[in-house]
């Protein structure tokens, strides 16, 4: 399976440790390469990753561990744009994940073989609401509506809905559905072609929360990460 890792930002809230959240150090290997890792142990074998800031040092990490790269020139752009940046290189159904969120092997798999019946995406979710490795205040919230015999649908994603079930995980099963929702918005956020998509009722959920995963963010969170891998 292909997967699409989105390494692109310059992560500000992190700078104080590292001047790239791709190429942090955790457990005495660098982020983007943990993550690499266990999507291959997922069964990914095509990675691509999106590079954007410090993009020649992300790209030849990227590279030395197998991957292709392609280069967002528009990097301070919201991350749908840098969705875009692959969309001539997008095959019939991919992993679309985050270059700073770590998640175990089996959430990436558990999203991977997830069924695109009737959905043109579909997210993986965590339902344990207020787990202590989330940052509340800044984690994107997720409202689905449960359905009879199928995937559950996303109602509505964001960091500041009121109303919500579960937390996005960062790890997503896409189509070309996705770049033509993101293509019809000016400089969009990866949110804004998700919540088209819902919008039609394209846009599924499976529930991850047995599966570990981390946003590392922040200092907090790299402490956090570190203390999961040992």
């Amino acid at each position: 399976m292909q997967a699409i890792v989105l390494a692109a930002g310059m992560g500000t809230r992190l700078r104080s440790v590292s001047d790239s959240k791709p190429l942090t150090s955790l457990g005495g290997r660098v982020l983007l390469h943990r993550i690499l890792d266990n999507l291959a142990m997922a069964g990914v074998t095509r990675p691509l990753v999106v590079t954007g800031y410090a993009g020649d040092r992300v790209g030849a990490a990227a590279c030395a561990a197998g991957a292709a790269v392609v280069h967002n020139a528009d990097w301070t752009a919201p991350n749908g744009v840098s969705v875009l940046a692959v969309a001539d290189r997008l095959e019939e159904r991919a992993l679309l994940v985050m270059g700073d969120h770590l998640a175990s092997p089996g959430l990436y798999a558990a999203v991977a073989t997830a069924s695109l019946a009737d959905a043109g995406l579909v997210l993986g979710v965590d339902r344990r609401l207020g787990h202590p490795w989330v940052d509340e205040e800044d984690v994107t919230r997720v409202s689905t509506r449960p359905l009879a015999g199928g995937l559950d649908r996303i109602v509505a994603i964001g960091k500041g809905i009121a109303s919500y079930d579960a937390y996005d995980c960062g790890v997503f099963l896409i189509t070309r559905e996705l770049m033509a929702a993101l293509a019809g918005l000016q400089r969009p956020g990866l949110s804004d072609g998700v919540r088209l998509l819902a919008a039609g009722g394209r846009a599924a959920v499976v529930d991850g929360s047995c599966h570990d995963w981390i946003d590392i963010d922040d200092p907090r969170a790299l402490a956090a990460a570190e203390v999961w891998v040992g």
